[in-house]
């Protein structure tokens, strides 16, 4: 199964990204410290994050499950920094 998943960090911000492999724990390639940047080191001692599945294909391509990535990145704004962690597609704000 191939899936577009959202990942939502206590501050309220999210990332979008895929996983052709359909892993359980795999949480994306966000950038760390871009996130770190958000919490302070009391914060992240009781750190709980949320993944949820927004799109699930056993038969799309790879490219497909690309394009749909980018399709919820942009639909959720979540390249936009005050939004999400995701850093492309760039934000026009």
């Amino acid at each position: 199964m191939k899936v577009i998943y959202k990942i939502m960090y206590p501050n309220g911000k999210i990332y979008v990204g895929k996983d052709i492999t359909d892993t359980l724990n795999y949480f994306g390639s966000a950038d760390s410290k871009l996130i770190e940047k958000d919490f302070s080191r009391e914060q992240r001692q009781d750190f709980t994050i949320r993944k949820e599945i927004l799109w699930e294909s056993e038969s799309a391509s790879d490219a497909e499950v690309s394009q749909k990535e980018v399709e919820f990145i942009t639909k959720l704004c979540s390249n936009d920094p005050s939004i999400g962690y995701n850093q492309w597609p760039k934000f026009k704000g």
